[in-house]
Parts: C-alpha cells; structure tokens; sequence
C-alpha cells in the first residue's frame, strides 16, 4: 500500500490547541484540543472499532453495502449514527464510517478539553468557541488551494465532510473534484458528501446535488466540478 503524507496536517505549537495525531489500524486521525489527549482518544477508537468489527462479524452486509439497511436493535452507537446516516442520504454505511468516528472521539474529549477538532481522513468533527478556518482540497483545476470555509462557533458542534472522485481511496461514482457537506451531525455529513459526489457526473447535475444536500439535511454544501463552484446554505467562503 502507499503511504500518502497528509501535508495539510498542521502540528505547529499553538497557544489556542495542541495538535497531536492518534493512528489506531486503519484509523488516522488528527486531533486539536487544550493539550495531549491521545491517550484518552486512543482509548475511544480502539473502542469503536473493536465494537464496529464485532457488529460486522454478525452483520457482514454492514461491510459491503452500498444501499440502506435497517439497523439492529442492538447496534453500538458508532453503528446506529452509521446506519441512521446511511438511510438518509441513500448511501450504504460505510459511507459514514469516517465522520461517525471523529465525533464520537471529538465527544470522548470535550470533558478534558472546551474546544475539539477531530480530522479523520479528511472528514471533520469540531467544537468551537472562537471561529476557525477549513481548508478545502478540490483537485487540479480552478479552485484547487483556494477555498477556505469560516466557521463560527455557534454553528458547532459539527460535522464537515468531504467526499471526492478524483482524491483519495474511497470508492466514488460520480466524477466531482470535491464535494464538502456541513451538519450538525458529522455522519450524516460525512454519508450525503458521498452521496452528493456520486450524484454529480457533469456540469448539469450540480445544482440538482445542492438541492439533494440540503433536503436531505445538511447545514452547507459546497460542490467543485473541474472549474464550476456550486455553493448553498449556510457556507461562508474565505480567501
């Protein structure tokens, strides 16, 4: 497998945060909050996913769908956000794996720390009581380094999450550069930016995608196809 450096990780000292990162099996997350919480944050993801791996074990579909599918009375809660997730937006549950982590540990971590960002893969959950930037990574074309989203704190805690055809592993199958969706519940983000992404296969699907996000409850949406920006709800952009 490749290792690619995630270079849009910042681990500068900062008197706001420490920035630290925890890496658990698959799960790579990088974490700001008052001081070093990894230990704490260790503890929770080893946790979560031992609790998802049990869950797949009886429910294998779980895995591999791509399509809703009811949820189990006895699922744990990373798998009941997945799966509440998943029937929304129309994706399968995977597609929420990512955010459904990051908040889940962002959550372990607001009794230690009054402000959380969780950076799992590129999918955001943050708690905030000044406001802060995200950066956006959307491909080669026009936009690509340029797009920052403001977040004011009394939009948090939430979730933004992004979903590409053209960046990173994750299945895709539409053809969007980026597609970023902001909610308050980071793996229902985190499953309509697949779904959005998927969606968007051309210019003319791009406003369709928007409408979709928003229906479908997110907060923001911000859409990137080769050189066409589509923006809706409550997004502020920065340069």
């Amino acid at each position: 497998m490749i290792h690619r450096r995630r270079v849009y990780r910042d681990f500068t000292a900062s008197p706001r945060w420490t920035a630290f990162a925890v890496k658990v099996e698959t799960t790579d997350l990088y974490i700001r909050a008052a001081r070093d919480l990894s230990a704490l944050a260790g503890e929770t993801v080893r946790r979560l996913r031992r609790e998802l791996r049990e869950h797949i074990e009886r429910h294998p579909d779980f895995l591999s769908s791509y399509s809703p599918l009811p949820a189990p009375k006895t699922a744990p809660e990373a798998a009941a956000m997945m799966y509440r997730a998943a029937d929304i937006a129309g994706t399968g549950p995977m597609a929420a794996v990512a955010g459904a982590i990051a908040e889940l540990t962002g959550k372990a971590l607001l009794g230690e720390s009054e402000e959380v960002i969780v950076e799992n893969g590129g999918d955001i959950w943050m708690k905030l009581n000044e406001p802060a930037a995200a950066a956006l990574y959307a491909g080669e074309f026009r936009f690509a380094g340029k797009l920052k989203i403001r977040v004011a704190p009394e939009d948090t805690p939430c979730g933004i999450c992004t979903s590409s055809a053209v960046i990173g592993p994750s299945v895709s199958f539409g053809k969007a550069d980026a597609v970023t969706v902001t909610a308050r519940d980071a793996a229902l983000a985190d499953a309509l930016a697949t779904e959005c992404c998927n969606r968007i296969r051309g210019e003319e699907d791009i406003d369709a995608s928007l409408a979709y996000a928003m229906e479908k409850g997110a907060t923001g949406i911000v859409a990137v196809y080769r050189d066409l920006l589509g923006v809706s709800g409550s997004i502020e952009l920065i340069g």
